[in-house]
C-alpha cells in the first residue's frame, strides 16, 4: 500500500465528512498524532486490514471506495497551495533563514529525499509531491545558507534541482504560473552552484515553464542562449553534459512549435526552425549512442523521438505524430520511465484525435491510464482531450470513453 496516497485518501474523506483530525482520532480511539502521521504518510508501517476496514466504516465508505475512488488520486488544491505558500516564504525567497542553532540537513540526506521524490515523479506519481516538495525546499534553502565550502555548492545544486521538480510538478498540475516562479528560482540557485550542468538543467525547465505559460518566444531565446553559453563546458562533461545540452534543444523545439502554432501571419516560416532544433538534439543523442537517464532527463534517441511526436502535435500534424510514434521500437520505449511512456501515449492520442482516429485515441488513453493513472485522470490537458472526444464522438468506443470520463471526474 502506498502510505502517502492512502493518507491523502483518509484526509480527503475525513474533510468531506466535516470531521476534524481530533474528532476522527476520537472515533478511531487513537491519538491526534496517530491521525496526523497517518494522513501525512509518515507512519512506519502500513495499517493492517482490520484498521483500514475500521477507517472505512468510521468514514461511511465501502472499503473499495476508500482505496480506489479516482477522485482522490489527484492533488488537493490545499496541497498545491502549500507548495505556493512555501515559495512565498521570506527564507525561501531570500535564502536567509532564522538564527536558530539547529543544524542544517546533511547534504547526503537532502540528496536521498530529492532522489526519492524525483523517482516518484518519473514513476508517474505527481500528487504525492504536494506533500514532499515544501519540506524539500525549506531544508534545501537552509542547507544552502548554513553549509560551507563544497557542501554549500552541493546544497545549491540540490536546491536548484528541488525547484526544478517543483516546476515539473506544477506543469503536471496545470499551474503554469507556479511553474514559472519555480523555474526562475531554479535558475538563480543553479548560478550559485557554479555548475554548468545544473545551470543547463535549470534552463531547460524554465524554458518548459515559459512555453506552458504562453511565453514560447522567450523560451526559445532563453534555451538557445543557455545552450550557446554552456556548450563548451557541457561537451567536456560526458553523458551528463550531453544529456542536458540535448534537452535544451528539445525544449527549444517544442517552444518553437508553440511559436508557430500561435503565428497568424507566417506559421510555416516559424515551423521550419522546429526540425532544426530536433536535429541538433539528435546529434547529441547520437554521440551518447544509447538512451540514458542522467539527471532524470531520460535523454537519448528514444526521448528525441518522443519530442518529435510532441512537436507534430503542437503543429496540428496529427497523422505525422502517429507515424513517428508507430516507428519507435517497443523495447526502447519500454526502457523509459513510466512518466515518459504515458506522456507519449497521451501525445499519440492527441495526434490520433487530430487525424480523425477518435476510437483509436480512446484506446490509447486507456493504455496510458493503465500505465500511469495520474497522467490521464489528473492532468488538465489530458482531461480536456477526454472532454473533446466526448463532444466529437468516439463511435464504438463511447462506452469506454464514458468510463474514462467518470474516472477523470468530468461531469456527465
Amino acid at each position: 500500500m502506498d502510505r502517502i496516497q492512502f493518507g491523502r485518501r483518509v484526509a480527503y474523506w475525513r474533510s468531506r465528512r466535516r470531521l476534524s483530525q481530533q474528532e476522527f482520532a476520537s472515533l478511531m480511539q487513537r491519538s491526534l498524532r496517530w491521525v496526523e502521521e497517518l494522513e501525512g504518510g509518515r507512519r512506519q508501517a502500513d495499517p493492517n486490514l482490520s484498521v483500514v476496514t475500521e477507517i472505512a466504516t468510521r468514514l461511511g465508505l465501502t472499503l473499495d471506495r476508500l482505496l480506489h475512488d479516482p477522485a482522490v488520486l489527484c492533488p488537493a488544491e490545499s496541497e498545491i497551495e502549500a507548495v505556493r505558500a512555501v515559495l512565498q516564504r521570506h527564507d525561501v525567497i531570500t535564502g536567509h533563514t532564522d538564527d536558530s542553532c539547529a543544524e542544517p540537513v546533511p547534504v547526503a540526506a537532502l540528496r536521498r529525499a530529492l532522489v526519492h521524490a524525483r523517482t516518484g515523479f518519473q514513476a508517474g506519481h505527481f500528487a504525492r509531491l504536494g506533500t514532499q516538495i515544501p519540506a524539500l525546499l525549506v531544508d534545501a534553502t537552509r542547507a544552502a545558507q548554513r553549509h560551507q565550502g563544497e557542501e554549500q555548492y552541493e546544497a545549491f545544486r540540490l536546491l536548484s534541482l528541488s525547484l526544478e521538480l517543483t516546476e515539473a510538478a506544477a506543469i503536471k498540475w496545470g499551474d503554469t504560473e507556479l511553474a514559472v516562479v519555480a523555474g526562475h528560482r531554479a535558475v538563480a540557485a543553479a548560478e550559485r552552484s557554479e555548475d554548468p550542468v545544473i545551470m543547463a538543467s535549470a534552463a531547460r525547465h524554465l524554458a518548459d515553464a515559459m512555453t506552458s505559460h504562453g511565453q514560447a518566444a522567450a523560451a526559445v531565446a532563453f534555451a538557445t542562449a543557455a545552450a550557446e553559453r554552456l556548450r563548451p563546458d557541457l561537451v567536456q562533461r560526458g553523458a551528463l553534459g550531453l544529456s542536458v545540452l540535448g534537452m535544451l534543444f528539445l525544449k527549444a523545439a517544442l517552444a518553437q512549435a508553440a511559436v508557430a502554432e500561435a503565428d497568424d501571419h507566417s506559421p510555416d516560416t516559424a515551423a521550419r526552425a522546429v526540425p532544426v532544433f530536433l536535429d541538433q538534439a539528435d546529434e547529441h543523442a547520437d554521440r551518447l549512442g544509447a538512451d540514458g537517464n542522467e539527471l532524470w532527463t531520460s535523454f537519448g534517441p528514444t526521448n528525441c523521438a518522443l519530442y518529435r511526436v510532441a512537436a507534430h502535435v503542437h503543429l496540428s500534424a496529427g497523422a505525422d505524430a502517429v507515424t513517428v510514434a508507430a516507428g519507435i521500437p517497443a523495447a526502447a520505449l519500454h526502457s523509459l520511465p513510466r512518466e515518459r511512456r504515458a506522456h507519449l501515449l497521451t501525445d499519440r492520442a492527441l495526434g490520433e484525435t487530430q487525424a480523425g482516429m477518435r476510437e483509436k485515441a480512446v484506446d490509447t488513453l486507456l493504455e496510458a491510464e493503465a500505465l500511469a493513472p495520474e497522467e490521464v485522470r489528473c492532468r488538465p490537458r489530458t482531461k480536456r482531450l477526454v472532454e473533446d472526444l466526448r463532444l466529437l464522438g468516439a463511435g464504438s468506443a463511447e462506452g469506454r470513453l464514458r468510463g474514462l470520463a467518470d474516472r477523470c471526474g468530468l461531469p456527465r
